[in-house]
């Protein structure tokens, strides 16, 4: 099923944890925070559902040194943030959409439905390098430094506004035009391990961004080509929805965690 809406173009727990309500775990992409959610969390807030934003390692106010961070720290943090929760939806974007898909694997019985937002979506064996290599249409590349001393990578000043948030609000793109905090480099180059029984059998809803420098739009529908999800809905913004049209993403949450 394909809709398409259109429109402009450690861990967090609210303090209403009530078991009884639906629960919605957002999991920030590289080189963000889970302030990145702030204008889609009210939103979800207002309709019952009970929200957990994660902040993963090395990101935010973390200091976890990058050397020490690896994929399994991600998702160590995300499945924490889960606790005894059941049929959790689980968002992911960019680069969340690696370790939410290892959540998945790990935490079948409480997690009910992924939604890979711009995201990355592996095949077993995979690692985000290995598909943002065939990504011909990001610009990540033109502006990304790689620092193998201190397990980092950062973007450029000058593609942060390109990449990121070409359709944000101008204090947003401001904001992003003074640079982003670099990343821990070892998720990166991290492989998952998937298998049928347990990823593949959790359902799966991919959200495109049709205007997306990161991880482009062709790129996105590959992903999903090679690992088919049940539903499909596309966004004509950038890589950051939350920023330019958050209501929009929000009502996408809603539904899909109703």
């Amino acid at each position: 099923m394909l809709i398409i809406l259109s429109g402009l173009t450690g861990c967090k727990k609210s303090e209403d944890n009530d078991n009884n309500k639906q629960t919605i775990v957002l999991v920030h992409g590289a080189w963000s925070d889970m302030s990145a959610w702030d204008a889609v969390k009210p939103l979800l807030d207002a309709k019952g559902l009970n929200v957990i934003t994660v902040n993963l390692p090395g990101h935010g106010n973390d200091t976890t040194p990058f050397p020490s961070i690896t994929l399994q720290s991600y998702v160590d943090v995300v499945k924490k943030a889960i606790g005894t929760q059941k049929n959790v939806t689980l968002v992911g974007h960019s680069m969340a959409g690696i370790v939410i898909s290892q959540v998945a694997e790990d935490m079948p019985g409480s997690v009910k439905k992924l939604i890979y937002l711009a995201a990355y979506l592996p095949q077993n064996g995979q690692s985000l390098l290995d598909i943002a290599m065939t990504d011909a249409g990001s610009h990540v590349g033109k502006y990304l430094k790689i620092d193998e001393k201190t397990a980092s990578a950062a973007i450029d000043n000058d593609g942060a506004v390109d990449i990121f948030v070409a359709d944000a609000p101008k204090s947003v793109q401001e904001k992003f035009a003074k640079g982003v905090k670099s990343d821990p480099l070892v998720p990166f180059v991290t492989p998952v391990k998937l298998s049928a029984v347990q990823f593949g059998a959790t359902e799966k809803v991919y959200i495109y961004t049709k205007n997306d420098h990161a991880v482009s739009y062709p790129a996105q529908q590959a992903m999903v080509k090679s690992t088919p999800v049940k539903t499909e809905y596309t966004l004509e913004s950038s890589h950051t929805p939350f920023f330019s049209m958050p209501q929009k993403l929000a009502e996408i949450l809603i539904k899909e965690a109703n």
